[in-house]
Formats: C-alpha cells, structure tokens, sequence
C-alpha cells in the first residue's frame, strides 16, 4: 500500500491555488490507487515553529539523551521526519513570494532535514537517506517564472531541488501555477493547465 504526503504552505486559505492545484492532484493520484493513504499537512493553518535554540540542542541529540524540555521540543520535528521516511510520493505546495518559498515550507524542511536521519556525512560526502520518494511540487506565481527574462529571480525552484536531492529525493517534478496576474483569462488558463498536467502525471 502507498503512502502520499502532502504539504501545503500557503496562509491565502481557500484563495490559494498552489493548494487548490496539489489538493486536487492528491485526490487524482488516490483514485489511480484506492489503497493509497494520505497524510495531509497545512502548513498554513498550523505552522510549525521555527527552530529555537531548544530543539536545536534537542535535534542534535539521541531520544535518551535528551532532557524533558527537549524532549518536548523535539517531538514535531520527529513526527514530521517520520512522516516524510513514511512517504512513497511527497507533494509539496507552495507560493513564490519575494522569488522563494513561504517561510513555513522552510520550517518543516528546518525540521526534516536532520543529520542521520534523512541525511548523514560521510568520507565521500554527504549523503541522503531519504531515497526512493517521488515529489511534485506545486508552485504557483503571478508571473510567469518557468521561462523568459523573469525565470532567474525564481528561487524557490532551485532551492527545493537542492535540498530535497541534499535528502536523497531527486526524482522532482514540478507543476507551475504562473501568470495568474495577467488578467481574468490568464488566470482561468494558468488553472487549466495546471490541472491538465497533473491529471496527465496521475495517468
């Protein structure tokens, strides 16, 4: 049986189209596997914490070593850990909002991202534990950033290939939501296409 996760970022709601897209391509990819189960995380209604100087110190330390405050403090971020190893496919969702991701993904990337967990160094270099996984991520973007002059001040992209290959999840494809600013047939296009590739990528 396959497990999906799903995390969604934006604080915009219901108005938000990176979580309409990757809530809606969820749905398609559990119809194609009814015995799929999903873990849903909206990121936007429940934030995780940034990390403080506690579960700094606490993620850092085996479960026995740590403190009770710690103990506490480390217990999201183990969850979330777990959830992500659990994971066969991760589909991520996320606005670009001054050229990169909203500052919630980054947290629960903060607190996946743990050496010897889902990542470990070695003599050769780092290496990710993470492997195995395939990860849509949904971006969504008033302008057009996939392309043309605008396509270098997107961050967000890269960035996330970066650090979920730093992981081990380098199988990532990416589902652009973009130039929705461009006016009202801009807008309903943007969706449709959206929506035409990921029912393509469910098939």
């Amino acid at each position: 049986m396959s497990s999906i996760l799903l995390v969604t970022s934006s604080p915009r709601g219901e108005e938000s189209l990176s979580t309409k897209i990757a809530t809606e391509f969820v749905d398609k990819l559990k119809a194609k596997d009814a015995g799929a189960t999903v873990t849903r995380l909206d990121l936007g209604k429940n934030p995780i914490a940034h990390l403080d100087t506690v579960t700094t110190s606490a993620i850092r330390k085996p479960a026995e070593a740590r403190n009770a405050e710690e103990a506490a403090a480390a217990a999201e971020s183990d969850q979330r850990v777990a959830e992500l190893l659990a994971a066969d496919t991760v589909v991520l969702a996320t606005g670009l909002i001054n050229f990169n991701i909203y500052s919630t993904l980054k947290s629960w990337i903060d607190n996946v991202a743990r050496a010897g967990l889902t990542f470990r160094y070695t003599a050769e270099g780092p290496q990710g534990l993470a492997t195995g996984k395939k990860v849509y991520v949904v971006l969504s973007a008033a302008g057009v950033y996939s392309e043309g002059p605008a396509m270098a001040m997107n961050h967000a992209i890269p960035y996330l290939k970066t650090v979920l290959g730093f992981m081990g999840m380098t199988d990532v494809e990416v589902i652009y939501v973009e130039g929705t600013a461009f006016g009202p047939e801009a807008f309903e296009k943007a969706i449709a296409t959206a929506q035409e590739r990921t029912t393509a990528l469910a098939a």
